[in-house]
């Protein structure tokens, strides 16, 4: 089975929720693909200034792994994610330009700045933006999920913690027929 993962990779939940579809994805035979989701383009730009320079640290981010996916480079995608998350979310640290940058290099990319700056790819990760949201949306954010089979994605699963091995197959094996059902459209919980 395949599975596409759309992330904004500022979205602390879509990190957790990573590492709850990296856990399982060997253990149901799933093959990951990895694409953009952009808070930035979800908010119109409109982000609080504290946290503009995450969200153009993100949206550099988001530039290398649609020109990752391009190359049909997702192994190099998951590195640079994982690579990225530990130095974030594991860390306490905000994402930021050197972040991507070490990340990007700690995960193999060569020349990873020629990519971050090149604006060109903003059309690919609007492209991928647009298809996750159009997938899942309305009222939706980061992340989406789209497994085979589904004539939609799904936002979510959103998760306060990444689940031990029992919990994060019992989630899977929970949402892959959610996400395949025409008629399901949503099942939520406050956070607290």
């Amino acid at each position: 089975m395949e599975a596409t993962y759309f992330f904004d990779p500022a979205c602390p939940f879509t990190w957790r929720t990573s590492r709850w579809l990296v856990s399982v994805a060997p253990e149901r035979d799933v093959t990951l693909r990895w694409r953009a989701f952009s808070l930035s383009i979800l908010s119109g730009g409109n982000a609080p200034e504290q946290y503009k320079p995450m969200m153009a640290a993100s949206s550099k981010a988001l530039r290398l792994v649609e020109a990752l996916r391009a190359d049909r480079r997702d192994g190099d995608i998951a590195a640079f994610y994982t690579e990225l998350g530990n130095r974030t979310h594991e860390a306490g640290v905000p994402l930021s330009d050197d972040i991507v940058v070490q990340a990007a290099e700690a995960a193999g990319v060569v020349d990873p700045k020629t990519i971050l700056d090149d604006a060109s790819w903003d059309e690919a990760v609007r492209e991928s933006h647009e298809l996750a949201f159009g997938s899942a949306g309305p009222d939706i954010g980061s992340p989406v999920l789209m497994v085979e089979g589904a004539g939609r994605g799904v936002h979510g699963p959103i998760i306060g913690e990444v689940p031990g091995r029992d919990e994060a197959l019992a989630i899977w094996d929970a949402v892959v027929p959610l996400a395949r059902s025409g008629t399901f459209f949503e099942l939520k919980r406050g956070r607290s």
